[in-house]
């Protein structure tokens, strides 16, 4: 990604999933402020609405529209009404629309919840980057975000789902950085821990487990603006990967450098402060 500084999402025609709250309609804000024409896509086509509104009252312009990312047809579907929009490859799409899920180890958390969280978090950026990213290369230029988290990396207890479906994205990621060098189109990943937003209200998420990541997020976690934001910056400089927390640096750093230690650590937190009893029965 050496060498390539000319900003993506300043008046980018950009494409967002899970734009109707949270971390991706802060990104069709922030893009709107900086002049973009936005495809707000979710799917929840009211909460998609209510977003491009917000676009459009700082500046920009765009479409709302609903998308199930879990379904390869509509991701397909969205590629051809952002065409339509754009009469071309968009410029930035963002890989963003996610669900939350955590409470049960392995072996008690049912395959349906599973298969429901990759489907979503991991299938979901596939279908984007399978659909989108054809056109994208041959119209030469553009970028794309992918956003992760540190449990990508973290692998915390209870979490095993999410832990998988972030870490297959960063994994995706780092392979289309790879196989993009020299096509004109850049990539960028977001590994963020905890960040204000209503994903810790999902179904997939026990109940206890969901009320504490909640309370924690509210006191230390990050605006989801300040993350867009920073996120826009960092990929207009061509960065591959935006880290934006302190402790989620610090559990990057401690991963990387000393990666058995750093499980070992964490059993051991487990172990000497443990979770609350896990529900009976599976979700």
């Amino acid at each position: 990604m050496i060498g390539l500084t000319k900003p993506v999402s300043k008046g980018a025609q950009a494409v967002v999933t899970g734009a109707g709250s949270g971390i991706g309609r802060s990104f069709a804000v922030e893009l709107g402020r900086r002049g973009a024409d936005v495809v707000c896509s979710d799917i929840d086509e009211g909460r998609a609405k209510e977003t491009l509104g917000l676009v459009e009252q700082v500046g920009g312009s765009g479409l709302a529209t609903r998308c199930d990312v879990a379904d390869s047809d509509d991701v397909l579907s969205l590629r051809e009404r952002a065409l339509d929009r754009f009469d071309s490859a968009p410029t930035l799409l963002i890989n963003n629309a996610g669900i939350g899920a955590g409470g049960h180890s392995v072996g008690v958390s049912s395959l349906t919840h599973w298969q429901q969280t990759l489907q979503v978090n991991l299938w979901g950026v596939i279908h984007g980057c399978h659909h989108f990213l054809p056109v994208m290369k041959a119209a030469g230029r553009g970028g794309v975000i992918n956003v992760a988290s540190a449990a990508g990396f973290a692998a915390g207890p209870r979490m095993a789902a999410y832990n998988v479906s972030k870490a297959g994205v960063m994994s995706l990621s780092e392979t289309l950085a790879a196989e993009l060098g020299g096509s004109g189109v850049r990539v960028t990943v977001l590994c963020p821990t905890f960040v204000k937003t209503n994903i810790f209200s999902g179904e997939l998420i026990e109940a206890e487990a969901a009320a504490a990541a909640a309370r924690l997020a509210k006191f230390v976690g990050m605006s989801p603006g300040k993350v867009a934001a920073m996120t826009l910056d960092a990929h207009d400089k061509g960065r591959l990967y935006v880290v934006p927390q302190l402790d989620a640096r610090a559990i990057w750093l401690a991963k990387r450098l000393t990666p058995t230690t750093h499980a070992r650590v964490a059993s051991l937190l487990t172990r000497l402060a443990p979770l609350p009893p896990e529900p009976e029965g599976t979700p």
